[in-house]
């Protein structure tokens, strides 16, 4: 796996290795040694998935509070998504700067996102596939989220005019 340049220090986006041959490919999507090599020194006690069926839906911006602030690697299996992070670290000078990069099962390539980010993802595909690495167990009298619309993020969604959100999400606040 290598690491792909991005401005925060913390964050890594990775590129996976895949070996193809007549058969189909391999690759690895996870190996400990590797992630500590890379500065991933989290566990991930939880691994969820998201089937998206359609085109333009949108997830997020999520965050856990603390003390079960979450950190996460994200991949897309299948299809392509447009993934975000909002950097949620109040005393740090990227406090409020957004992040965002393609994922795709094409690229094979994956994020990291520390605790202290939120995040989100709209589907630039029909039926994608999400896979997360959770840090830390999901915990629902800690759960919240920013509106992915927030004025102060300034976010351009690549599919505006194809929104599909859930009303809990719409409904988050603004920072």
């Amino acid at each position: 796996m290598n690491i792909i340049s991005n401005p925060f220090s913390e964050v890594k986006v990775l590129k996976k290795s895949r070996h193809n041959d007549e058969r189909g490919y391999f690759e690895r999507i996870f190996c400990e040694d590797e992630f500590k090599k890379m500065g991933i020194t989290d566990t991930f006690p939880q691994i969820n998935l998201s089937y998206n069926c359609k085109k333009g839906t949108l997830r997020g911006l999520h965050f856990q509070k603390e003390p079960y602030a979450e950190s996460k690697v994200v991949q897309c299996l299948k299809g392509c998504i447009y993934d975000v992070i909002v950097d949620l670290r109040q005393n740090e000078p990227t406090y409020l700067n957004c992040y965002s990069v393609k994922l795709s099962e094409n690229e094979d390539n994956m994020i990291y996102v520390p605790r202290g980010f939120a995040h989100g993802f709209q589907t630039l595909e029909d039926d994608c596939i999400v896979l997360y690495y959770m840090g830390e167990k999901y915990n629902a009298d800690f759960q919240d989220g920013i509106n992915c619309f927030s004025p102060n993020l300034n976010i351009d969604w690549p599919l505006q005019n194809q929104l599909i959100i859930s009303e809990k999400d719409r409904k988050l606040k603004n920072v």
